[in-house]
């Protein structure tokens, strides 16, 4: 793609060539036939060990609007940090490669960052409106996480975890840098330093059915989750972690006392 794109949507893959090419290729045609948006998207190959590079590789040589970013090391945070870090689009986004959420979704997520109604947008599979396909095991974790976070960082975002969410590239430049987490808990800092600099989150109902071959280690991410929500806690409450205000005028949610910040003192 030789023109600068509005869009650069981004989707993270670990050891996924046999699923690769048939979500790039569809995302690509809604891209081409559907969206009113340029967009371009970006492979982001973190660590795998199968033949995903090549597949990108070979993607990235069929499609104008494909382009392949090989990393050495895993991590979902790290490929978005990259990646987001050196577009020169205009809104950043990313999603899952098993395209789990409609992909109808998309202008509704883009719309409001390239307006400048909002600075960050989040699929939502826990609002009015969404239509979930998933397993109860599942449901109940990600409610568990949502309730706890809302609990311990006074998150006023629904769904931390849903693998659709856009950001504008500006608001972008400023919190990467302050972003710890390489991993699953990215989205997770990412959203809670944006609502702390009083960026505005536009939150979009989806319909999402769940990837029966998903290879998401639940108890480990949860952890890791855990791990990531004291370090954030602490950071916020010690004022260690200093968050710029990003869009003055913004209400900002309630301050960390030392008490949230204590509920998870054990896990550091």
């Amino acid at each position: 793609m030789s023109e600068t794109p509005q869009l650069d949507i981004v989707v993270p893959v670990k050891n996924e060539e046999r699923d690769l090419a048939p979500s790039v290729t569809r995302l690509v045609g809604y891209l081409g036939d559907t969206f009113p948006l340029t967009a371009r998207v970006t492979i982001a190959d973190n660590g795998s060990t199968d033949g995903t590079w090549p597949e990108a590789c070979a993607l990235e040589a069929r499609f104008p609007a494909v382009r392949a970013v090989h990393l050495d090391l895993p991590g979902r945070g790290r490929a978005l940090h990259q990646v987001w870090a050196s577009s020169d689009a205009e809104v950043l986004a990313y999603m899952d490669v098993d395209l789990s959420t409609d992909l109808n979704a998309l202008l509704p997520l883009i719309a409001p960052l390239l307006s400048g109604h909002s600075d960050v947008a989040i699929g939502t599979r826990l609002a009015r409106g969404s239509r979930v396909v998933r397993g109860p095991k599942r449901e109940l974790v990600s409610r568990c996480y949502n309730l706890l976070l809302r609990f311990t960082l006074r998150a006023g975002f629904s769904d931390a975890q849903c693998g659709f969410k856009a950001i504008r590239a500006d608001q972008a430049r400023e919190l990467l840098p302050l972003i710890e987490d390489r991993g699953w808990f990215f989205d997770t800092e990412l959203l809670v330093l944006a609502e702390r600099a009083g960026l505005r989150i536009h939150e979009v109902p989806v319909d999402w059915t769940d990837d029966p071959d998903s290879r998401v280690d639940i108890l480990a991410t949860a952890f890791g989750d855990l791990r990531g929500i004291a370090r954030v806690g602490y950071g916020l409450a010690r004022g260690t972690l200093k968050v710029p205000r990003l869009r003055p005028g913004q209400p900002v949610p309630a301050r960390h006392t030392a008490s949230a910040a204590r509920t998870l003192g054990g896990i550091r």
